[in-house]
C-alpha cells in the first residue's frame, strides 16, 4: 500500500505511553484462559461479549528500545493513514445517501487498555467498542500477523482496520443495537449464527472500502491500492477463520459455537465487498448460502 507521506487521521488518541489499569479476567486461571480464548476467536471484538474485571493491578512498565520505538511509531503512522482513508471514503459514500459519516477515533495503546465495553489486554487484538464508538489496537498485533498468523504486509494491517470500521458502520446504521437486542432472547447457538453473520458484514464492508480506496490516488497519480494488497488483505482473512483459529488451538472445530465465520466465509465476503464496492450487496443476515453458493 502506498502510503507514507500521506494524510494522517486526527481522530487518534495515543495512549501508548500509559499503562496500568484494570484487565479482563474471570474466575481463577481457568476464567482467564477461557476469557483469553474467547477474545481470540473473536478475533478482538468486544461488541459481543461482556468483559468481566478484577481489582486494578499495579502499573507495568513497557520499555522499547529505540529501534523498537521507531517501528512502533512507523506502524503508528500507518493506520492513522488508513483510517484517514476510511473517513474519506466513507465519508463520500455517506454523502452519496444523504448522510453524513461520523468517524470513529482511534485508541493505540500498550498492553492493557480501558474501554466503554471494558478493559482488555493486547492479547484481545484490534477491537471496536460501539458504547463509545471507538477502535481500539495494540501496535503490537502487527507482528502477531505477520510470525504468527503468517499473514505478512501491510494490507493485512489495514485489512484488519478496515474490518473494525465495519463494526463502527454497523454501529451508524443501527445493526450493531439489534444484535444487542437478540442478546438473551435467543440461544447461545443461535446467537453465535447471528455474530457470524455480523463479523462477516465488516468483512464485507472492508472489502467496499478497499473498493473505493482504490480511486485515492497519491500526489504522483498512483493508486495507493497495489497489486499485491488484495492479496494479503484475503490471506490475512484466511488465516483468522474460526475453523482454523480452532483446529489450531484444539486440534478440531465446533461449528455451532462459531463467531466470526469460517476461513472460506471471511474471504469470500471481502472479495465480494472489493470486487462490487456496493453496500446493498452485503446484507449477510438475508444471504441464502454465506460461502456464497446457493
Amino acid at each position: 500500500m502506498r502510503w507514507q507521506g500521506r494524510r494522517e487521521s486526527s481522530n487518534v488518541e495515543d495512549r501508548r505511553g500509559l499503562s496500568g489499569g484494570k484487565i479482563a479476567a474471570g474466575g481463577g486461571i481457568m476464567g482467564l484462559i477461557a476469557i483469553v480464548l474467547t477474545l481470540l476467536l473473536n478475533n478482538g471484538d468486544t461488541s459481543n461479549i461482556q468483559l468481566p474485571t478484577m481489582p486494578e493491578q499495579p502499573a507495568q512498565s513497557s520499555q522499547l528500545s529505540p529501534q523498537e520505538e521507531a517501528a512502533d511509531n512507523e506502524r503508528a503512522s500507518f493506520v492513522k493513514v488508513v483510517l484517514a482513508d476510511t473517513e474519506d471514503v466513507w465519508d463520500k459514500i455517506f454523502q452519496q445517501s444523504g448522510s453524513q459519516y461520523q468517524a470513529p477515533t482511534l485508541v493505540l495503546f500498550r498492553n492493557v487498555v480501558e474501554s466503554g465495553c471494558g478493559n482488555a489486554s493486547a492479547a484481545s487484538g484490534p477491537f471496536y467498542c460501539p458504547a463509545d464508538y471507538k477502535l481500539y489496537i495494540d501496535l503490537s498485533f502487527y507482528e502477531e500477523l505477520q510470525n504468527r498468523f503468517k499473514a505478512p504486509g501491510d494490507f493485512a494491517m489495514a485489512y484488519v482496520v478496515a474490518h473494525e470500521v465495519g463494526h463502527h458502520i454497523q454501529k451508524l446504521m443501527g445493526t450493531s443495537d439489534k444484535m444487542q437486542r437478540l442478546r438473551g432472547q435467543v440461544s447461545e447457538t443461535e446467537y453465535n449464527s447471528y455474530s457470524v453473520k455480523l463479523e462477516l458484514q465488516a468483512d464485507f464492508y472492508a472489502g467496499v472500502w478497499a473498493h473505493h480506496a482504490k480511486q485515492i490516488k497519491t500526489a504522483d497519480g498512483q493508486s495507493i491500492i497495489e497489486a499485491e494488497d488484495i492479496d494479503e488483505a484475503l490471506t490475512a482473512a484466511n488465516a483468522i477463520g474460526d475453523d482454523r483459529l480452532q483446529k489450531e488451538a484444539q486440534g478440531y472445530a465446533v461449528p455451532e459455537s462459531f463467531t466470526h465465520g469460517t476461513s472460506e466465509q471471511r474471504m469470500y465476503w471481502f472479495k465480494k465487498g472489493f470486487q462490487t464496492g456496493d453496500m446493498s450487496q452485503g446484507d449477510t443476515f438475508n444471504a441464502p448460502n454465506l460461502n456464497g453458493s446457493r
